[in-house]
């Protein structure tokens, strides 16, 4: 018997491009309840009774950008020790034992915008986990043998600082970008570290661990009223702080186009990065520049990958985009890895195609369709917890953006057009103004560094104190 397939079956398709989708449905995105207390904290509840868990997570306003230069790694420190050093009440091996004994986590910690403070319990013991996350909080005892022993952990990635390619690019190349004495920029030393006594960790926890600079945050299967109530209870009669307006943190507005090169003579191949300063989120531009990100490098057949990887095989790793920062910049940047033979033709490529995308091939209009297709289609993936959606939440309203700042991404991708995208690439990305850095051996990258009239060597030697 002789089967004939001539005849196509509904909805079968020759080609990728003739299919079809639905329009998204809506989205239904669950809002928490919002509480602001006596004392100024604002809390937030949403409940999840998927799992008998309950997740508490905690911002604090503070952040390494606000340590004086002089002990740069402060609160990093601070962070660490408040969790590891145990309480007043609890020593911090105590407190690891009593946690690891109900299956139950309390962690710290402070970076370069905020700082942090999570919990994860399962509900028959909340209430008792809670209490102690509050005397964390509040009354940390920063142990002198925990602050040595973290003190100890930072000196050691200090002198190991240079091991890691990746890591010496990303961080030169903020200093370039951010100036080197932005606090964007500066990083832990030797002496740094060593001026840094338990006293600076009791002062810095005093000044910035209030409740009026602290955003409480509460997923799980718990009754709403409840859970207010052991807030309340625990945390309600924590004293106000004194209220203060943040310094403005320093750093440079533009670039100057130059090249930079960094000596590594263990590598096998080459570091690249070139670009400049990046935009905030609440810039009008935001949603057709995160369209170029796409088209840029939002998949394996974005322009990098399919252009420079795929065609050109130049590079295993590349990236590209311009970045976005909540309350400050961040960096615009396209960066690679490439053969130390290749490296002439890495850097000439990135620079073709930042040209290409700005100016001599903007994006086209299937690139910006099947890029708002791809966001649009992912963007239910950022919220498909109540745990993430709690966690955007908490972020939005410590940088101070609007509570519909989630609902308006997908409105803001999906009225973007072909014409603003192209335009917000000629604006924001800016040749004249690329700063490109080069890692790698010396012999092996001096063909393509020796076409420059000019190259500044950077130094990264570790100052010994």
């Amino acid at each position: 018997m002789v089967l004939s397939l001539a005849t196509q079956a509904p909805g079968q398709v020759d080609t990728v491009g003739q299919l079809t989708y639905p329009p998204l449905p809506d989205l239904h995105i669950p809002q928490p309840t919002r509480v602001v207390l006596d004392n100024g904290m604002v809390v937030f509840l949403l409940e999840d009774h998927e799992l008998p868990i309950v997740q508490v997570s905690a911002r604090i306003r503070t952040g390494s950008r606000l340590e004086p230069a002089g002990k740069v790694g402060l609160a990093a420190l601070t962070g660490t020790v408040m969790r590891s050093g145990g309480t007043t009440t609890w020593t911090g091996d105590q407190l690891d034992t009593y946690l690891e004994r109900k299956a139950a986590s309390i962690e710290t910690g402070i970076g370069i915008t905020s700082g942090s403070a999570s919990m994860t319990c399962l509900i028959e013991d909340f209430a008792e986990i809670f209490a102690v996350f509050g005397n964390v909080l509040q009354h940390p005892r920063f142990g002198q043998e925990k602050l040595a022993l973290a003190k100890n952990k930072a000196m050691a990635g200090i002198a190991r600082q240079n091991d890691n390619p990746g890591g010496i690019l990303s961080r030169e190349f903020a200093k370039l970008i951010y100036g080197k004495d932005s606090p964007y920029a500066r990083v832990e030393t030797y002496a740094t570290i060593n001026a840094i006594s338990r006293q600076d960790l009791v002062d810095w926890h005093a000044k910035y661990f209030v409740p009026n600079r602290i955003i409480l945050g509460l997923v799980g299967d718990f009754q709403t009223k409840e859970a207010l109530d052991l807030v309340k209870r625990t945390l309600g009669n924590w004293p106000k702080g004194k209220s203060f307006d943040d310094p403005t943190v320093p750093y440079q507005t533009s670039t100057a186009k130059k090249v930079y090169y960094v000596e590594k003579n263990d590598m096998t191949q080459a570091k690249i990065i070139i670009g400049h300063l990046g935009l905030i989120r609440k810039h009008p531009d935001y949603h057709p520049v995160v369209i170029i990100n796409q088209i840029i490098s939002g998949s394996f057949g974005a322009r990098l990958f399919s252009n420079i990887r795929s065609q050109k095989g130049l590079a295993y790793d590349v990236n590209g985009g311009i970045g976005f920062g909540w309350d400050y910049p961040a960096t615009a940047s396209f960066s690679m890895s490439t053969k130390t033979d290749t490296t002439q033709a890495g850097i000439d490529a990135l620079l073709e195609e930042a040209r290409k995308i700005m100016d001599t091939e903007p994006p086209t209009e299937e690139e910006v369709r099947k890029a708002k297709a791809s966001l649009l289609n992912s963007f239910v993936f950022s919220v498909d917890s109540p745990g993430k959606l709690l966690g955007k939440l908490l972020t939005y309203e410590y940088f101070g953006y609007p509570a519909d700042w989630l609902s308006r991404f997908r409105t803001g991708i999906e009225q973007a057009t072909v014409p603003q995208v192209q335009k917000a690439a000629r604006t924001h990305i800016k040749p004249d103004q690329f700063v490109t850095l080069i890692i790698g051996p010396r012999q092996e990258t001096a063909p393509a560094l020796a076409r420059y009239e000019t190259v500044e060597e950077l130094d990264i030697s570790i100052p010994e104190s």
